[in-house]
């Protein structure tokens, strides 16, 4: 059974049609990339898919998006408890500044007015740390603030702020856009290791990046200005990148635009 199914999904702007009849079925603990020129609706896509797109006023979504099976725009659906099963890590990494690494982590919790025992909250830390590859650089320093570390640092403690909660699905939008080829290889490697345990889903307007890390890559693309995003085609990373069906998928992949 997918994960997630994106079924006639369309997504507006107030008016403007941004995105149009998105269908597609998310396969559980694996790496789906959606690719695509600027402004093509891919991470406007990912927005929906934790009820993040709704924040903005006048944006609305209709169609529907199921979680194991389940619609999370249904009319009893809580958004706030899609965004704890359904995490998301940002573009730009964004650590709470006065806050601790160690408060950072357990952010989450302490915005659901969860309350955790010392030594289960210590453990949440340590296990989420570890998750993310961060652990042993830090551990020495957890009541330092988390924006004392470097941007590849601060993007993997987002990573772990996001997987405290226990998601089942993690969003990253552009998640290294911002950083140094090191960084962007950590971040990378580690997002190997979470599709053991998650979905993750990544936007990326890195072709290599999404050739090393997905097995299953969405092309969007779009017609024109003040036209909606498409999704042109969905497959198996390797088909995508060195067999599409698309012409457009084919000219994007090579280079040829965009």
């Amino acid at each position: 059974m997918s994960k997630l199914a994106l079924n006639d999904v369309n997504i507006y702007y107030g008016d403007f049609h941004a995105v149009q009849n998105v269908n597609m079925q998310i396969p559980a603990q694996a790496v789906t990339a959606f690719i695509g020129p600027s402004g093509c609706g891919k991470s406007t896509v990912l927005r929906t898919l934790n009820r993040m797109h709704e924040v903005i006023p006048g944006a609305s979504v209709k169609g529907e998006i199921l979680l194991d099976g389940t619609n999370i725009y249904g009319p009893k659906v809580d958004p706030v408890s899609v965004r704890n099963t359904i995490g998301m890590v940002f573009q730009k990494a964004n650590p709470f500044p006065t806050m601790s690494i160690r408060d950072n982590v357990l952010a989450g919790y302490k915005l659901n007015g969860t309350r955790l025992n010392k030594s289960r909250a210590d453990e949440l830390v340590e296990k989420s740390l570890r998750g993310a590859n961060l652990w042993n650089e830090v551990k020495d320093r957890l009541d330092k603030p988390g924006s004392g570390l470097s941007g590849g640092q601060q993007q993997r403690l987002c990573i772990a702020r996001s997987i405290a909660v226990q998601p089942d699905v993690i969003l990253m939008d552009e998640p290294c856009s911002a950083l140094d080829p090191i960084s962007t290889l950590a971040v990378e490697d580690l997002i190997n290791e979470l599709k053991e345990e998650y979905t993750v889903i990544i936007v990326t307007h890195n072709m290599q990046q999404a050739a090393r890390v997905a097995d299953k890559t969405a092309f969007f693309n779009i017609q024109g200005v003040g036209k909606p995003g498409k999704l042109i085609e969905y497959d198996d990373t390797n088909v995508i990148f060195n067999n599409p069906s698309s012409q457009q998928t084919e000219d994007y992949v090579s280079g040829r635009f965009g």
